[in-house]
């Protein structure tokens, strides 16, 4: 990995509650020396991208991000595209909705919508979706490049009991994710939540991200999967031919046969 890019990647350490963080920290979360960290964080505020607050003296987010993220948005427009849907996604299945997109090999977090009709919800607080252990994840290995199901056997972290920690066990989520059509996590990132993903497309026919719905374990009900596997099939098109893409035909099956009567998303895995 070159310097630029560990210089970078420490951008995604910042995080909705983690909005300032400190170079002891930083060094921590990093997993690298302080030396190294700091002059990486300077290369980083010298651009912009960070800066440092002049009273606690941790890091943050610079400015420099918000026109990146403004001209990001003008020329291909994510956000906008992904919008209504994943309001309409809140609002009919009374969970936490929310969009990431892939960017080379990784999953970025684009956008979310909580559901205001539970006190208790799933709150997305991540910038990047391991490809193993996430719905998310699951769903751009099973529909993305070859090469991620190699990339997330690289790194099989575990995050709970339930983690797939095996690439076989990886190969068995990505299969029974083709057969459905959407991927699943079920208490495999955090014990507590469930989540179900569909895939999303652009113009150039490849997968471009996963619209989702994160719910809280103890009230994914057959009923609420059934709701959340129809109205994730609505959002994917939705989005996608916001995007400019088109569901393929092998997927529309999928959902199809998965969506049928008797038939339900494979929990076994």
């Amino acid at each position: 990995m070159s310097s630029a890019s560990k210089a970078l990647e420490l951008l995604s350490l910042f995080t909705l509650t983690q909005p300032e963080i400190g170079l002891s920290e930083m060094c921590r979360l990093a997993k690298r020396d302080k030396a190294t960290t700091y002059r990486h964080l300077q290369v980083l505020e010298k651009a912009g991208f960070i800066e440092q607050n002049t009273t606690s003296k941790r890091y943050r987010l610079g400015p420099a991000l918000l026109q990146l993220g403004r001209m990001r948005e003008a020329t291909v427009p994510r956000k906008e595209g992904a919008e209504t849907a994943l309001v309409a996604l809140a609002e009919k299945t009374g969970e936490t909705a929310h969009v990431s997109v892939l960017s080379g090999t990784t999953m970025f977090a684009l956008i979310s919508r909580e559901s205001p009709q539970h006190s208790t919800r799933a709150v997305i607080d991540v910038t990047k979706f391991p490809l193993h252990a996430t719905a998310s994840g699951v769903c751009a290995v099973a529909f993305g490049p070859d090469d991620l199901f190699d990339l997330a056997c690289n790194d099989l972290k575990t995050y709970t009991d339930l983690t797939p920690t095996t690439p076989e066990a990886l190969q068995t989520l990505v299969a029974d994710t083709r057969t459905v059509g959407m991927a699943r996590s079920d208490g495999r990132y955090q014990r507590d939540i469930n989540s179900i993903s569909a895939p999303i497309f652009d113009q150039t026919g490849l997968l471009a991200g996963a619209v989702s719905v994160a719910s809280v374990a103890s009230r994914f009900t057959p009923e609420l999967e059934s709701i959340i596997q129809t109205e994730l099939m609505a959002a994917s098109r939705h989005i996608t031919k916001s995007w400019g893409g088109i569901i393929p035909a092998s997927i529309e099956k999928a959902w199809l046969h998965a969506t049928s009567p008797h038939q339900e998303l494979d929990t076994t895995s």
